[in-house]
């Protein structure tokens, strides 16, 4: 497997320190609904995590959440909120996002205001070794003694110098140096120090959280390229100075950024579109397929008609995975393994997740075309399911009943489950516990015509409370089964909700 690593700017065979691939990516600062730049960023860190488990690694991911920071200060003054309160609706919000996206939650999610502790331990540290400097109830790092800075960002201290507006004569011994703490303020969150009232700085949070839950050195970092300089050149020069340890990640990856005509995506231009808006929109295979589309180091450019084409995608996969094999098994098998090696080598070539999509869909118009000439399908498609859901994190299923009037796709099996490299066939659903969930969904159904939006509501949410979770697109509802509910638990809530089989 070749990962390109920002740092050396070649494509590096991936060889991680041991037994366990230790990965730490830059997280949201909650101070505004996520957007698709957003989107674009976790989608592919959970594609490749996905992609790390299923080559048979084990990964332990950790990614912050950035709960103090000047925006977030802004918008709580703005809105006349405290800023602990618009940072946790905003997580909340982000968190639900991720769900609906079928983002894997990270193995450790630490809040910045949780380790502040830490933050001040470390800084303190480069103190003690001369690499940081108090002034005026602040904290700055020294760049002048670290002689590589600028390594990742390709800079050197000269050209930065001559670029920087920053005067001398000030707090700063130097123009370049970056704020480790910052002196308290009025109206601002505050915490002691052995330098007077503050908080920290942006770029020691994520240095202190990764040293502290993954250690001197991990395997992979990454985040957007907008974060290359100067987040992430800080961060290896304050991580690399306080333990004296290089480097401080074996490799950096960097996505490109999701582009609304001329500029990038982002909450301070305004120029966004909510993930919420485009799942209502598109869906999230129609998102995740519309980012996996393009090169992840590559700026992905947003217009409908391409959200649009993805979710057309995602139609194309279902409609194969639905085909009926009525072979019962018996002559001429269609061989998937061919497809599944080429997609393989695909994501082994640095993620190269356009290449493993087009693999998929070669394999989807080969299943169709197999079936027309009574060729056993079952395995492909199997592998279809399995390299889309595990690996590409697709929420293609595998049905048994569409009702086109209702727009209702069903599955009749539970979540399969997961070993590296292969899919166990998964459970199969009670006739009972079918048929009274069949009758909540054409109740459910006729809400939605009847435009009785509330009722249809309360619908969904009392079934994906017992593990039924419905998601509607343009063209259909999707219903898959996270969990069997029983049927007593099914009768309760028909009567609770007057309705009768």
């Amino acid at each position: 497997m070749k990962i390109t690593d920002t740092l050396s700017g070649k494509k590096e065979e991936f060889q991680p320190q041991g037994d366990v691939v230790t990965m730490y990516v830059c997280g949201v600062t909650p101070y505004d609904d996520a957007h698709l730049g957003h989107a674009m960023s976790y989608i592919i860190f959970d594609v490749i995590t996905r992609y790390l488990k299923y080559r048979g690694y084990k990964v332990r991911f950790v990614q912050n959440v950035t709960d103090i920071d000047d925006k977030i200060i802004e918008r709580a003054n703005q809105r006349g909120v405290p800023t602990r309160e618009l940072a946790e609706k905003f997580t909340a919000s982000y968190v639900e996002d991720m769900k609906s996206l079928n983002i894997e939650p990270p193995d450790k999610n630490p809040y910045a205001t949780d380790v502040i502790p830490d933050m001040i331990e470390m800084i303190q540290g480069l103190v003690d070794k001369g690499y940081a400097y108090p002034a005026g109830g602040s904290v700055y790092f020294r760049v002048r003694n670290v002689p590589d800075y600028g390594k990742l960002s390709k800079r050197s201290l000269d050209s930065m110098r001559s670029g920087t507006t920053c005067e001398i004569g000030g707090e700063k011994e130097d123009p370049l140096d970056f704020v480790l703490w910052k002196a308290a303020k009025p109206g601002e969150p505050e915490w002691d120090s052995p330098w007077g009232k503050g908080r920290p700085g942006w770029h020691i949070e994520c240095s202190t959280m990764s040293l502290k839950y993954l250690g001197q050195t991990i395997d992979i970092h990454g985040g957007g390229q907008d974060l290359v300089f100067p987040h992430h050149e800080n961060e290896i020069a304050q991580s690399e100075s306080f333990t004296g340890k290089k480097p401080f990640a074996k490799y950096w990856l960097h996505n490109g950024l999701v582009q609304l005509g001329a500029d990038k995506m982002s909450k301070s231009l305004g120029n966004l579109i909510t993930i919420r808006e485009a799942l209502q929109k598109y869906g999230a295979d129609a998102i995740r397929i519309f980012i996996l589309s393009s090169y992840y180091r590559s700026p992905l450019t947003y217009t409908e008609e391409a959200l649009e084409a993805a979710a057309e995608g995602a139609e194309r996969l279902i409609t194969a995975v639905r085909k009926n094999d009525e072979t019962s098994g018996k002559g001429e098998i269609l061989d998937s393994k061919s497809y599944a090696d080429k997609f393989t080598e695909a994501m082994d070539d640095d993620f190269n997740t356009p290449q493993a999509l087009a693999v998929l869909f070669d394999l989807s118009r080969k299943i169709n075309e197999a079936v027309d000439e009574g060729i056993s399908v079952v395995n492909a498609q199997n592998t279809l399911v399995s390299l889309a859901r595990i690996v590409l994190g697709l929420r293609i299923p595998r049905v048994f009943n569409v009702e086109v009037s209702d727009r209702i796709l069903m599955r009749d099996t539970v979540e399969a489950t997961v070993i590296p490299g292969k899919l166990i066939p998964p459970k199969r659903i009670p006739d009972a516990v079918k048929a009274r969930v069949n009758r909540l969904l054409e109740e459910r159904a006729n809400c939605r015509k009847e435009k009785n939006w509330q009722r249809a509501d309360e619908i969904r949410e009392k079934l994906a409370q017992l593990g039924v979770s419905q998601e509607d697109s343009k063209t259909r509802t999707t219903i898959t089964y996270k969990s069997v509910p029983s049927q007593k638990s099914l009768d309760n809530l028909m009567k609770e909700l007057g309705v009768n089989l």
